[in-house]
């Protein structure tokens, strides 16, 4: 520096300035791990009541619906986990079982007739 009050100054607010955003971005990286161990956890805990209250074929009936509907299978997943911890779901909930309840919450599915003249 040229030895300059105020250069030296600005170089002491400056250095001030980036310290506070380092320790912002490690604060909100924490935050950040936080909510994904949160997460994980909350799915291991899903994934836990689904063994639980799912027989082998609604397992892989439920796996087959989210690798081709991935959104949709979340929703039935969670679906499964609600009734299930709600204690709404007596005993497993078998492949039968679990085709209805997937027709119950298929989205209504738009038909279109198209004529030909």
């Amino acid at each position: 520096m040229s030895g300059n009050p105020d250069d030296e100054r600005l170089e002491e607010l400056r250095e001030k300035k980036m310290e506070e955003l380092r320790e912002r971005q490690g604060g909100e990286g924490d935050a950040a791990e936080a909510q994904q161990e949160a997460q994980e956890r909350a799915e291991a805990q899903q994934e836990a009541v689904l063994k639980q209250h799912l027989t082998d074929g609604a397992r892989q009936r439920l796996n087959a619906v989210e690798m081709s509907k991935p959104q949709f299978g979340e929703k039935v997943k969670q679906q499964v986990a609600a009734l299930a911890q709600s204690g709404r779901v007596q005993g497993r909930i078998d492949e039968d079982q679990m085709r209805e309840l997937l027709k119950e919450l298929q989205p209504d599915q738009k038909s279109f007739d198209i004529r030909r003249r």
